[in-house]
């Protein structure tokens, strides 16, 4: 029976969603499931709901919970890392501070100022858990949610010993759009994808052995399917592939769509059409919903309420099971590139590829290069990414300067004396959440 143990807990719909992939699976409903958070409340909320559902699906799988990391680590086989730093605060500050600085972004949590932010607060966190993990379970698998992905994933790989894997599901989605703008089952479409997380590229789609382009091509040209996604059509038209992020997400990793209000509300369309997928454009929008969702959450009742077992498209059970069983399985997760499974993007960064899972676990398979323009979009975010962890493990502010003046938005936006101002403003805002040593260069 696997050993699985769910960093931060407390959020208890997604963790929640996670335990009912699990359980999902005949193999795994023997499980031993330690639940941990650093907040009692919320983690006695998300286990009430744990025990109740593996009680009442009789099923034989035990949950047990407390706030000690190390301590609900010990001897983990496998961690699922989905850990929030510092709470609305910084999040909000994130937004709002580069915004005063002309820097709009849509969601701030993976590129630009928030999403190096997010990685200054979140790493030491990190940090402390796969050191745990050398001590009690060095031989556990670190599968991770938590963003900024590829940042966080590189900087633990760079730093320690542990086995990270990046789990989103952006592929898993985007193949679902796909599949509905050229109106095929999702079941049917088959395809080949590869870049970085959050913006990776179907290099191939398919269905009955054709290439779907054709008709994705034509949705560019039909104002009614093109509104749906735009961002993402634009690019398809101008770059050649389809990539995995949402319009709103992917609009802040290039400098095109948001250096201007205006701009934006070009690509706004009405919040109400059906299956539109940039109805978060405008800056900041994702942080309100982060925070509506957070407030609809503390306002139910989770221990009245019993969820259903059902499997998600997320990968990280697949994983477990694929890897328990010897069930060979294809996903697309965030790895080092150090097998050059994409051969013109740096061997140390951290790519998004087709993976081969089985009883041997997780094996990058190789995609060649990727196009050249497509390389070059990736490369404008890997130079951000390589100096913000490099920044981030070595505690150095100069690295972390760098790196934000060469993220593509700001740059757009912003001189590098903005720059500068910007970071020393958010230094100051968010010293709590910080490293003392980053704080200190600018105090």
């Amino acid at each position: 029976m696997p050993n699985i143990t769910f960093i931060g807990a407390g959020s208890v719909v997604f963790a929640q969603k996670l335990l009912g992939d699990i359980l999902s699976f005949p193999a795994l409903e023997d499980s031993e499931i330690t639940l941990m958070d650093v907040d009692p409340d919320r983690l006695e909320q998300t286990t009430t709901v744990a025990q109740r559902t593996v009680e009442e699906a009789d099923l034989s799988a035990t949950i047990e919970s407390t706030t000690d990391r190390r301590a609900a680590l010990a001897d983990a086989d496998y961690v699922l890392n989905m850990i929030h730093v510092g709470g609305r605060e910084p999040f909000e500050n994130e937004i709002q501070i580069p915004e005063s600085f002309g820097v709009n972004q849509a969601v701030g949590d993976t590129m630009g100022p928030g999403g190096v932010f997010r990685l200054l607060r979140t790493y030491p966190a990190m940090l402390e858990i796969a050191r745990d993990m050398e001590v009690v379970c060095p031989d556990a698998v670190l599968l991770n949610y938590t963003n900024p992905m590829a940042m966080l994933c590189w900087a633990i790989d760079e730093a320690t010993d542990v086995d990270i894997y990046g789990l989103c599901h952006s592929v898993q989605g985007t193949a679902a759009a796909i599949a509905d703008y050229v109106d095929v089952p999702p079941a049917e479409l088959e395809y080949v994808v590869a870049g970085i997380n959050h913006m990776a590229w179907f290099l191939e789609a398919t269905s009955d052995g054709e290439s779907v382009y054709p008709e994705l091509r034509a949705a560019v040209a039909d104002p009614d399917t093109f509104d749906r996604d735009n961002v993402r059509f634009e690019l398809l038209d101008h770059f050649g592939s389809f990539v995995t992020e949402s319009s709103h997400h992917m609009s802040e990793y290039v400098p095109y769509f948001r250096t201007s209000e205006d701009l934006i509300d070009e690509y706004v369309v009405d919040r109400d059409l059906e299956g539109t997928r940039n109805h978060w454009m405008p800056t900041g929008r994702y942080f309100e919903h982060w925070c509506e969702y957070q407030a609809e959450n503390e306002a139910r009742d989770f221990t009245e309420e019993r969820f259903e077992i059902e499997r998600s498209h997320e990968y990280g059970a697949h994983i477990i099971h694929s890897i328990e069983t010897g069930t060979p399985r294809r996903m697309n997760i965030n790895v080092r590139n150090d097998t050059t499974a994409i051969a013109n993007l740096g061997d140390d960064a951290c790519v998004e590829v087709p993976c081969l899972v089985d009883g041997t676990g997780v094996r990058p398979c190789s995609v060649g290069e990727l196009p050249p323009q497509l390389a070059a979009l990736c490369r404008s975010n890997i130079a951000v990414q390589r100096l913000a962890v490099e920044g981030a493990i070595q505690q150095e502010l100069e690295l972390v300067r760098q790196a934000i003046k060469l993220d593509p938005l700001t740059a757009a936006a912003c001189s590098l004396d903005e720059i500068d101002e910007m970071i020393d403003t958010l230094i100051e805002a968010n010293a709590p959440y910080l490293p003392e040593s980053i704080v200190a260069e600018v105090g």
